[in-house]
């Protein structure tokens, strides 16, 4: 049996629910209202936690991107005047970190950088997420490992051996790794969900899937396969501004999302076959008729 993880006060891992992370990321658009109004929906619907994205955008973003000019709804601006417009500060995450502990919702980030892993230390985070896209940055893995804190680790656009090598850079008690494919909207001959299984048999620790996928029976499928954890991408209108919004699930679906994850697990049962007490009539009614 793989080990079992603790996010905050929550077990993950086999023979425990699922743990279902909103991820808010970028999805605010640099407004806090707009962030606070996600972690309301992602409370009511049964989340265990929302996650946001923090990078240093003069160290994340290519040189040769920094000056090109892009539509955004605040105006024509350069991509780097735009990463600087969506990405919160010292003051909105002090007002999420309350906010959060107010309606009972861990929250977490993926830091892209080393600056933004100091950064979000400072709110005493639950764990860490190593995005997908820094899968082969060791240094970075290793300075999140430095913090002490659980990892989960992010597989999309990584072979194999990229995985193993990053995993092995990890607290042995202290990881959790999420099955994903990096395309979004993912296709869903693309989403390779038995990959979860290969995972949970490669490697000793709890397994979970994030997707990108449109529509939610995919997700239901990965935990009927048994993700340890659900992460899903989050949104208040999928119609809204910004590249995250069309492959995420809108606050209904959110809820349905959640109702159904439960409902499978109570389904899955235990594995043992056993006579339930609402069969029992049955047995005296049916039993005998062929005999």
């Amino acid at each position: 049996m793989a080990q079992l993880v603790k996010i905050g006060q929550t077990l993950i891992g086999e023979n425990q629910p699922t743990y279902v992370i909103g991820e808010i990321g970028i999805n605010h658009n640099g407004d806090i209202e707009i962030a606070k109004k996600l972690i309301d929906v992602a409370a009511l619907s049964g989340c265990n936690a929302v996650k946001f994205q923090k990078r240093t955008p003069e160290l994340c973003v290519p040189e040769a991107q920094k000056n090109l000019m892009r539509e955004t709804p605040w105006g024509i601006m350069t991509y780097m005047d735009y990463r600087y417009r969506v990405e919160f500060g010292e003051a909105e995450y002090a007002e999420i970190d309350k906010y959060c502990k107010q309606k009972g919702v861990t929250w977490f980030a993926s830091c892209w950088d080393e600056p933004s892993v100091d950064f979000i230390e400072k709110f005493d985070p639950a764990c860490y997420k190593i995005a997908s896209a820094a899968v082969t940055n060791d240094s970075l893995i290793r300075y999140h490992v430095e913090k002490g804190r659980p990892i989960i680790l992010s597989t999309g656009m990584s072979a194999m051996e990229e995985i193993k090598r990053a995993f092995g850079w990890l607290s042995p008690v202290n990881r959790l790794i999420a099955h994903c494919t990096s395309a979004y909207p993912c296709k869903p001959e693309e989403l390779n969900l038995r990959m979860i299984r290969t995972l949970s048999s490669e490697f000793n620790c709890p397994v979970g899937y994030s997707g990108h996928e449109v529509g939610l029976q995919t997700t239901l499928a990965a935990v009927v396969l048994g993700a340890s954890f659900i992460e899903r991408h989050i949104t208040l209108d999928r119609a809204m501004w910004g590249s995250d919004q069309a492959a995420s699930v809108e606050p209904p679906g959110l809820m349905r999302l959640v109702r159904d994850i439960r409902v499978i697990e109570q389904a899955l049962g235990d594995g043992q076959k056993k006579v339930y007490d609402s069969e029992k009539g049955m047995i005296k009614r049916l039993r005998n008729i062929s005999e």
